[in-house]
């Protein structure tokens, strides 16, 4: 979970990170958000080779006062690099690890939605099905039906806004304060809903929530019978050999080491760097999980590649529904105010034609992403540990994905 904001969409100002990298509807009933047209996984359009002076030079002047430490990890047929920039420790000056752990934020979604499309293969969870079948009492009485599937793509019309006790102020010296708080998924979602109306009729719109993979991971639970960590576990990390990536408890604030360091200016008089690395996990399926870059980049490949899904759940992967944004300050493509999310993914188009697919995330003191062409000729894994809760990484980011990706 991201909680730059105080609104559960969660990601928002990661999202822009990529949204700002793009340039350049009809209101479809609700079924429709599952038969848009996939994209194709043909080759990507043409790759620039990767530029090491240029990648050198985006990671370069690190520490700051916006960033400590940074490492990017690029892999695929069209090319590899690899590098870190700053201070994983501060106290003690040591190098950022580029095979290190950080908290993957929002990142946790892929995983999530992993999950339950392997459900829907397996004939256990049908996304058409309603949440208010499967966790009957959870919503508000008032609210109309919500499918599965709508989850997944965010085209529910849940709230996005509300829970300010989840987030308090939204400052620094709040989280600073209260990192170690804790909430039981359904404690969140009650949070979020609580006298809190629709904000569209679902499957009318999309709009980026994490309230939805909260539920997500709620419904897999109750299909499974077990916890949503074995799930995690047992159907991907598990088989995958990732060593690196697990959910924890929502009360376990540790980050196994090796790991970079995240860390906030927290004011106080003079304002001065207060070690977060140690925070709960509670945003759980939906922001709470913890990995690496060799980690990510193993599970995007497995992923795209077919490897974790049957071939009809495959293709949701990559559909993304005809239907306007709700929040346009996500999925921002040349003003088109269209949706950009699949059940799982982000899909963004660069101005020379180049599509890529994956994700963002962050928690306080981290900020990542993985994105990848659909043919995986090239793929990037990110991670920078910003100062503030406020996206000033961003056009540092920016200019890291636009030198991976593009001409």
């Amino acid at each position: 979970m991201n909680t730059r904001t105080r609104a559960p969409r969660c990601t928002a100002l990661a999202v822009v990170t990529m949204a700002a990298a793009v340039t350049a509807g009809a209101i479809v009933p609700a079924s429709a958000a599952l038969a848009a047209r996939p994209a194709a996984a043909t080759a990507s359009h043409a790759l620039p080779e990767l530029d090491p002076a240029a990648l050198r030079h985006v990671l370069s002047g690190l520490p700051n006062d916006d960033i400590t430490g940074a490492l990017v990890r690029i892999t695929g047929r069209a090319g590899q690099w690899s590098g870190t920039a700053g201070e994983g420790d501060i106290a003690t000056g040591a190098r950022v690890d580029r095979s290190g752990r950080f908290r993957i934020g929002s990142v946790s979604k892929i995983f999530t939605a992993t999950v339950l499309l392997q459900l829907a293969g397996e004939g256990r969870l049908d996304l058409h099905a309603t949440v208010q079948h499967y966790l009957p009492g959870l919503l508000p009485a008032g609210y109309p039906p919500i499918e599965v599937g709508q989850l997944l793509n965010h085209t529910s019309g849940l709230p996005g806004r509300g829970g300010e006790r989840l987030w308090g102020d939204g400052t620094t010296r709040w989280f600073a304060d209260h990192r170690l708080d804790s909430w039981t998924p359904r404690q969140v979602v009650a949070e979020l809903v609580q006298g809190t109306p629709m904000d569209f009729a679902p499957g009318h719109a999309q709009e980026y929530n994490g309230l939805n993979t909260f539920i997500a991971g709620l419904v897999a639970e109750r299909v499974t019978g077990r916890p949503f960590a074995r799930e995690v576990h047992d159907r991907i990390t598990g088989p995958l050999g990732l060593r690196d990536t697990y959910l924890p408890e929502v009360t376990d604030a540790r980050l196994p080491r090796p790991a970079a360091h995240g860390y906030l200016t927290v004011p106080e008089g003079t304002s001065h760097l207060t070690d977060v690395t140690e925070q709960s996990a509670w945003p759980w399926a939906e922001g709470g999980m913890i990995s690496s870059a060799p980690d990510l980049d193993h599970f995007v490949t497995a992923l795209f590649s077919g490897r974790l899904l049957r071939p009809a759940q495959q293709r949701l992967l990559f559909t993304v529904p005809d239907l306007p944004n709700f929040d346009n300050h996500n999925c921002e493509t040349g003003g088109a105010h269209r949706a950009c999310l699949s059940m799982g993914l982000m899909r963004h188009t660069f101005p020379d034609g180049t599509v890529v697919w994956g994700k963002t995330g962050s928690r306080p003191g981290f900020t990542d992403g993985v994105f990848a062409t659909r043919d995986l000729s090239r793929r990037l894994v990110y991670c920078v540990n910003p100062t503030g809760l406020t996206g000033a990484e961003t056009p540092y980011v920016l200019r890291l994905v636009s030198t991976v990706f593009t001409k």
